[in-house]
Order: C-alpha cells, then sequence, then structure tokens
C-alpha cells in the first residue's frame, strides 16, 4: 500500500530528498545553540570576559539565521514535494477510474470516490508533508538533545528517561484510541458527500414534492454522525496537551531540585543548568510532535488504504494484447451468451441470447421493466463483458477490438442522456473532435435538433449548463443522437434515447435514419411500439430470454407478448404519446 502511493512521488524525488536533508541541518543549529548558550554564561559572563560573550554571542546569531534559513528551505520543498504527490496521487486514481468498466465503477459509489480524490489525498499530502518534516526533525532533536544532556550530566539525563517512558506509554494508548475512530471517520465521510451529490443533481424533484425539510434532516444526520466522531477523537488527542504539561513541568520542578544541588556541589556550572533546561523542552516537545505525528498517520493509513483500492483496483474489461483496428461492417452476432453484473455466482441478467443481426438493419427491442433490453445493447460496445459465449461485432468477437477503436465504431446514446457544460457545439464535438461546424449541423439535422438549435439566440454557440439543466429533455435527448452520428459509426445504439421525444418528431428521426445512414446497423430499444413497429425485425425479450425475433407483423401473428405489448398501447388507452379521448394536449417543448 505505502509503496503504491509513494511511487507517484515521481519527479519530486529530489524536493523529497532535499526537505529531511534540510530539516536535519535546522535541528543541529537548534542543538547548538544552547550548549554555545551555556559558554557565554561560564566563560563570558562568570568569568566577566566580554571578547567571549561577543564571540560566542556572534556565533548563537549566525546558528539563529543559518536555522532560519535551513527551515525556510526545508519548509519549501516539503511543500512543493507533499502538494507534488497530492496533484500526481489524484491524477492517477482519475486516469485508472478511467479505465474502469461499468461493473468496476459500480463496486466503488460516486461519493466515495468523490471523497477519495479530493478529502483522503488531502490527508495523505498533509501526512506526506509532517513526515518529510516533523518525522524527521522530532526523532533528530529528540536524539541529539538526549546525547547532549548526557554529555553534561549522566545523572541528570535519568530525570529524561522516565519521562520519556511515562510519555510513551501515555500517548500510546491515546493514538491506540484515535486511530480506531478514524478508520470510521472516512466512511461517514463517504455517506455525507452521497447526500451531497444526491440532493444537487435531484434537486428539481426535491423541490417539485417539497422534500426540503426531509433533504435537510438527511444532511443533519450525516453531518451530525461525522461531528461525533471527530469530537470523540479530537477529545482524546486534546489529551496529549495536558500529558505534555504535567510531564514538563515534573521535569522542571525535579531538574532545578537535583540541578541546583548539582550547581551548589560544583557538579555542574550554571550555564550548563541553563542547557538542560533547554535540552529538556527540546525533548519532551520532540515526543509531542511524535505523537501528532502518529495521529496524522493513524488518519493518513486510512486514507492511503481507501486511495490505493482505487489504485490497484484490476479493471473488469482489458485491452486485448494484439488489437484489432479494422470492422468489416456493421453485423452483430450473439452465441450463447449468458450474462451476470457479478460474474461469480450472480443472477444471471441474459440467458443464452443468440442472435444474428446484419449490417444495414434496424432492430428494435422491446420487453417488460428489467427484461435484460440495456443489459444486452452494453456488451456490443463491451461496456460489459459476458460470462459465457460471445458477441461479434462485424464477424469478430468484440473481446479482440481495440476498446477505443470498438467504442468509437459501436455509438451508444444511453438511457440517462448526459450534457456537460459548455456550447453546444463543444458537446456535439464529443463524438468527434475534428468535426466541423457544417458536419455538427448535418448530424443535427438527422437528429432534427437543427431547427431548435438555430432558435436560440446564439445557435450553435448556445452555453449548455451542467447536465443540460437549461434545455428540454427532448432536446437533450436530440443533442445527444447527433454527437453519436458525429462518430460515423457502423453500429447505433439507441437506448430508450427518443422517449422525451413526441411521436411526429420520432418518425422524423426513423425517417432520416433509413434515407441518411442505410449501411448503418440502428438498434433501437423503446417503451413504444410506434417508435419499432417500421423496423426490420423486433426483439422481444423476457425475463433475460429472446422470446421472439422477427417483424412486426409476424410478431402480432405468432408471439403472445408483443401481442399484448401492442394491444395495451393501441386498443387499452392508445400510445401514451399519441392522442386518447381523455389525453391532456402536450405542451410545446421548452
Amino acid at each position: 500500500m505505502v509503496k503504491l502511493i509513494l511511487a507517484q512521488v515521481k519527479q519530486y524525488k529530489k524536493a523529497s530528498l532535499l526537505t529531511p536533508v534540510f530539516t536535519a541541518a535546522e535541528v543541529v543549529m537548534e542543538v547548538l545553540i544552547p550548549f554555545i548558550s551555556a559558554l557565554v554564561i561560564d566563560r563570558g559572563i562568570q568569568a566577566g570576559n566580554l571578547s567571549q560573550i561577543l564571540l560566542y554571542g556572534g556565533l548563537m546569531l549566525v546558528m539563529a539565521f543559518l536555522s532560519l534559513a535551513f527551515g525556510v528551505l526545508a519548509g519549501r520543498y516539503g511543500a512543493m514535494a507533499s502538494a507534488g504527490l497530492a496533484c500526481n496521487l489524484r491524477e492517477a486514481m482519475f486516469g485508472k477510474i478511467q479505465t474502469y468498466s461499468f461493473a468496476n465503477i459500480d463496486k466503488f459509489s460516486t461519493a466515495g470516490l468523490v471523497t477519495r480524490l479530493t478529502t483522503d489525498v488531502t490527508n495523505i499530502q498533509n501526512a506526506y508533508q509532517m513526515c518529510l518534516r516533523m518525522a524527521i526533525r522530532a526523532p533528530l532533536m529528540f536524539l541529539f538533545s538526549i546525547i547532549m544532556c548526557c554529555t553534561i550530566s549522566p545523572r541528570l539525563s535519568s530525570i529524561f528517561f522516565v519521562a520519556v517512558v511515562f510519555l510513551a506509554i501515555a500517548l500510546s494508548l491515546v493514538i491506540a484510541t484515535v486511530t480506531r475512530i478514524f478508520n470510521q471517520v472516512f466512511k461517514k465521510y463517504d455517506d455525507l458527500n452521497a447526500e451531497i451529490q444526491e440532493n444537487v443533481s435531484a434537486i428539481r424533484v426535491v423541490k417539485a414534492f417539497v422534500r426540503e425539510d426531509f433533504e435537510k434532516e438527511k444532511f443533519y444526520n450525516a453531518a451530525n454522525n461525522l461531528y461525533k466522531l471527530f469530537v470523540k477523537a479530537e477529545k482524546r488527542v486534546a489529551l496529549n496537551g495536558p500529558i505534555m504539561m504535567v510531564v514538563i513541568y515534573g521535569c522542571m520542578v525535579s531538574l532545578s531540585w537535583f540541578g541546583g544541588r548539582s550547581v551548589v556541589f560544583g557538579e555542574i556550572t550554571p550555564g550548563q543548568l541553563s542547557s538542560l533546561f533547554n535540552y529538556i523542552m527540546n525533548v519532551l516537545m520532540s515526543l509531542m510532535i511524535l505523537s501528532m505525528v502518529f495521529v496524522m498517520l493513524s488518519m493518513s493509513i486510512a486514507a492511503m488504504k481507501r486511495a490505493a483500492e482505487v489504485l490497484s483496483e484490476v479493471p473488469d474489461i482489458q485491452q486485448p494484447k494484439e488489437p484489432i483496428h479494422e470492422m468489416k461492417d456493421g453485423s452483430v452476432e450473439f452465441s450463447h451468451v449468458h450474462f451476470s453484473y457479478r460474474h461469480t455466482g450472480g443472477e444471471e441478467v441474459l440467458e443464452d441470447i443468440n442472435l444474428n443481426i446484419h449490417s444495414g438493419e434496424t432492430i428494435g427491442i422491446i420487453g417488460g421493466t428489467g427484461c435484460g433490453k440495456s443489459s444486452l445493447v452494453s456488451l456490443i460496445s463491451r461496456l460489459y463483458d459476458v460470462d459465457k459465449g460471445s458477441v461479434k461485432v462485424g464477424g469478430v468477437d468484440v473481446r479482440d477490438y481495440d476498446m477505443e477503436f470498438l467504442r468509437n465504431s459501436v455509438a451508444v446514446v444511453l438511457q440517462k442522456n448526459v450534457l456537460f457544460s459548455g456550447t453546444i457545439l463543444d458537446n456535439l464535438r464529443w463524438g468527434n473532435e475534428e468535426a466541423t461546424e457544417e458536419q455538427c449541423m448535418d448530424a443535427c439535422k438527422k437528429a432534427c435538433a437543427h431547427d431548435f438549435v438555430m432558435n436560440f439566440p446564439k445557435g450553435y454557440e448556445t452555453w449548455i449548463e451542467q447536465g443540460g439543466t437549461n434545455v428540454s429533455g427532448g432536446q437533450k435527448q436530440r443533442l445527444c443522437i447527433a454527437r453519436a452520428l458525429l462518430k460515423n459509426p457502423k453500429v447505433l445504439i439507441l437506448d430508450d434515447s427518443t422517449s422525451a421525444v413526441d411521436t411526429a418528431t420520432d418518425a422524423r428521426i426513423r425517417k432520416a435514419f433509413r434515407e441518411e445512414i442505410p449501411d448503418v446497423t440502428k438498434i433501437i430499444i423503446a417503451q413504444r411500439v410506434s417508435a419499432i413497429e417500421s423496423a426490420d425485425r423486433i426483439l422481444v425479450l423476457d425475463d433475460g430470454k429472446v422470446v421472439g425475433f422477427d417483424t412486426h407483423e409476424h410478431l402480432l401473428e405468432n408471439n403472445d407478448i408483443y401481442r399484448e405489448i401492442y394491444q395495451v398501447q393501441t386498443q387499452g388507452g392508445g400510445d401514451f404519446d399519441g392522442p386518447t379521448p381523455d389525453a391532456i394536449p402536450e405542451g410545446k417543448e421548452a
């Protein structure tokens, strides 16, 4: 885990090495200053020798400036190294997430990934900087101060050893308790971020149903749980101060008593006693710093585990060793396909699927909710991999294609349409970065989006808010279809992507597809029979199995499930998008 995180230091290795070097130099200067101070007292002040006072005073001044310079350099390089590690770590984690399949992403919650990329990395950054500086400074200060104490008076130094043992036992008990609490804290961060994300992304629904108070209560509970854990942890961390003060004052009283006797009996000089007081403070403060380092490390260990999980996660879908970059045509073949979202023993979503779709065909897919329609088409662009069997496009198993090439050749307009903040042109060019404005317009005309785009004051330069909140559902769907067309795909998959489009516009889109892209294989998932009845063939799914695959007419004659769907939508109240006796006239699109 630690090795995996430290591998992200990369170009900041030099800064990571220079930080402890300058920190050590800073510590040496600070440790020598009390020693020189003792000489000022013993050889200068007590002896009444002004030249010795000036000499050693000047030397102390030089050491103080050197200590300051070394401290500034250590802080500068420490900041560079820790911030650089955090930057590289975030980039590595984000890059790794981009390689995940949908199955990998399903394993981590979105809120969990956000927490790992933000809060967890920040804790790792702080811990790394503390390790480079404080974790070097404190042990060196402790070691050098103990050596100097033993050099001055081994007998009086025994006071420090007693204090150190007591302090180490007390602080280790505090740290052990705090570590367990911080392991729970980060899980609560996930819950808090999940509440924020869910509320903000669905804020329109929240307001429509007047659920603000309910959402506030949920957020309060998540925030309060985090608050309670932090208070519980900080109460224990706060014990560091009182414990340290007890030890410091105990040592000072003991040193004053026994050190004063030693001065009276001539065992040490007043200057040496003064320096011992300085060293005892250095020793005890070093231990306190170390305790804070351990607390920070206990927090960062939990964060490092979570970051390492993201980096070490093996993508469920791997690039083939010798990927293919050519696709003969848009034919699609399913051969004894079995699929489940949990590849090891999960309930099968698709069972023994056998299909043969010719290049250029228009295929409609219909079935009840949860029958496996979206799962089926996700296998074609290899958003998931099959458990058994094979899926072929252009006569080649999809697992043999270069993944980027395959997904450019098989364009998918997903059930949940997403637009990104930027202009309409920016969003369209997700399909083809090099697309000209004329090509974007042509794609929009095929998707019946050109007219409403031109009605905007700025046309194709109209700004789209994050998530496409300033356009209607139907407009968003048509822009997503145009974006997919710009890929010039061999296979075009529309996963219920015209559900928010009125019947007349849907018919115009289908007509444009027939006339403008006849060679592209078109697979259309729909809930309305009217949207797919003109397809070359219609696939009927039920409970993950193929129960019909034929033309509209033949299915009406021979397939009970399809006939029932058709009758419900036409005779039992009509197509929900078409006119019915009791229907309220549909308003114009926003």
